[in-house]
């Protein structure tokens, strides 16, 4: 499991070296080089033309800053959706880990301290806070390892009105073989379009992991605190019971 992990950090770094050098390659590309002024070329006489008269005119526009070379694009996509991926890797060995941790944890407690508590009532406080902990971190971990499919039908109309995105599977699964395959062509045939939807795909995929991230936290904050106080009552009834002693 250690090995996964530092595998998914390994590629994640990786991943946002290439991004860093995909923004560098396109900010590179989308400032060209300034062209050197005309220098007037002098007559026969050996005077240089007068200038002409340059009538008053409004100030220009800033300039519209234009998109880098497609290269340099792809690159950026290429390494944002590597990010995401392995972003997406990293959440969900974590809650894998945390399931199996926890589940060793509660299964430990309930074959071995469960049926002592007849006998030794004053394991019963320090062994509800492991398993509640546990069970609340194992569930926040299962929901965050949860796929999430959407089962909203859409439609390719609502595809061109940007209602949805025919590049993620949970939106075009519910489409038909035809729409589906005239929304592709369609997407193919526009350059502008295609990254627009391929930005919205990156958004989306961050708004996913967001949540799965915030379910993390939570799983990872009740396992350590339902380990926190169990250890801590546990130590409290064991001096509890050592100072009873005569």
């Amino acid at each position: 499991m250690s090995n996964e992990m530092k595998e998914a950090e390994r590629q994640l770094r990786q991943a946002r070296d290439d991004l860093e050098l995909a923004i560098k390659l396109i900010e590179a590309e989308t400032h060209p080089a300034a062209e050197a002024d005309a220098q007037p070329v002098p007559g026969a006489d050996n005077l240089l033309p007068a200038a002409p008269a340059t009538p008053a005119t409004e100030p220009e526009a800033a300039p519209v800053k234009l998109p880098g070379s497609a290269r340099g694009i792809e690159t950026l996509f290429k390494s944002s959706y590597r990010v995401q991926m392995d972003l997406t890797g990293l959440a969900d060995n974590k809650a894998n880990m945390m399931i199996s941790i926890n589940g060793i944890i509660m299964s430990i407690m309930l074959a071995s301290v469960a049926p002592k508590l007849d006998s030794n009532p004053w394991l019963f406080l320090p062994t509800m806070l492991l398993l509640v902990g546990s069970l609340v971190s194992m569930i926040f971990a299962i929901l965050a390892a949860r796929p999430r499919v959407s089962r909203d039908p859409i439609s390719l109309t609502d595809l061109k009105n940007s209602k949805g995105n025919i590049l993620f599977f949970g939106n075009f699964a519910n489409m038909s073989s035809t729409d589906f395959v005239s929304g592709m062509e369609e997407l193919m045939q526009d350059r502008v379009l295609t990254y627009d939807t391929m930005i919205r795909n990156i958004h989306s995929l961050g708004s996913v992991l967001n949540k799965k991230f915030a379910l993390l936290q939570i799983a990872y904050t009740a396992f350590m605190v339902a380990l926190s106080l169990g250890v801590a009552s546990f130590l409290v009834v064991f001096v509890w019971l050592a100072m009873r002693t005569p």
